[in-house]
């Protein structure tokens, strides 16, 4: 099947673009070529969309189970951090990203879940599933920055960054890659429960109370950091600790809630 084969084509250029990357992350004295390793995560991302079409658009319908939609997820953190490579120094980041998003499209590609297949949408109601999956995606990426951001001012306290953390952009450069990925993450997750309040026949129903409380949780959570770190100037540990409040709010009302039904009690999270 095509997407198989697309799986597998970027599995083996993300994992090529990763190696190529870490050879200079051990041995620094060898620069990459910047292009050549850009060149490498584009194909990936180009194949991994195939695969991502193809798993989710499937001949019985919409295909939004767990492990497509983690596939797809990680599909656009890479694409957008593509696109902010092409402007900042975000290559060894990207490096440290793509065997993780590898193993998401093997795990996509081979684990089968219960029938999540669905029927067709409304424009309203796809555009409310589009923008949540986009929301999440970002907001993924904020956390991983977060962690990141953390490891590497621990290691500037100690006087001691060194192996991956020595290869990433410098802290301020990092800081402010957080809160320009938060803005649009906050965006994105104000339209999606925006369309969801519009779209949505009862969001409030038993099987979707969890995701759109924690949902709306994690909203207020995400604006306070940065109605914060404009007024207050929030920033460093605190910055960091309410990023991952916030999405670990996230994680539970939307992944918490179909690990459950899918997986546990074999049923659609819808």
């Amino acid at each position: 099947m095509l997407h198989a084969v697309a799986s597998i084509i970027a599995v083996v250029f993300y994992l090529s673009a990763a190696v190529y990357q870490g050879l200079y992350l051990f041995n620094p004295k060898r620069a990459p070529m910047r292009g050549r390793f850009l060149a490498l995560g584009a194909i990936a991302v180009v194949a991994h969309g195939v695969s991502v079409v193809g798993t989710i658009y499937t001949p019985h319908g919409i295909d939004l189970g767990f492990f497509r939609v983690l596939s797809l997820i990680f599909w656009f953190i890479c694409f957008i951090g593509l696109l902010g490579a092409l402007r900042r120094p975000l290559d060894n980041a990207l490096a440290l990203l793509f065997p993780l998003t590898s193993l998401a499209l093997i795990v996509a590609l081979l684990a089968r879940g219960p029938d999540t297949h669905l029927q067709i949408f409304s424009p309203g109601v796809l555009s409310h599933i589009v923008l949540s999956i986009l929301s999440y995606s970002v907001l993924s990426l904020c956390a991983l920055q977060a962690l990141v951001l953390a490891l590497q001012e621990r290691q500037l306290k100690h006087r001691h960054l060194s192996g991956v953390l020595n290869a990433l952009p410098p802290l301020q450069t990092m800081e402010a890659i957080l809160f320009e990925l938060l803005w649009v993450g906050v965006v994105l997750l104000s339209l999606s429960i925006l369309t969801g309040a519009l779209y949505v026949e009862n969001l409030f129903a038993q099987h979707l109370v969890h995701k759109t409380v924690f949902s709306i949780i994690a909203w207020l959570i995400f604006s306070g950091l940065l109605w914060g770190h404009h007024q207050l100037g929030w920033r460093g540990h605190t910055a960091v600790r309410w990023t991952l409040v916030g999405f670990s709010a996230l994680v539970l009302g939307y992944f918490g809630t179909k690990l459950v039904l899918e997986l546990i009690l074999h049923r659609t999270a819808g």
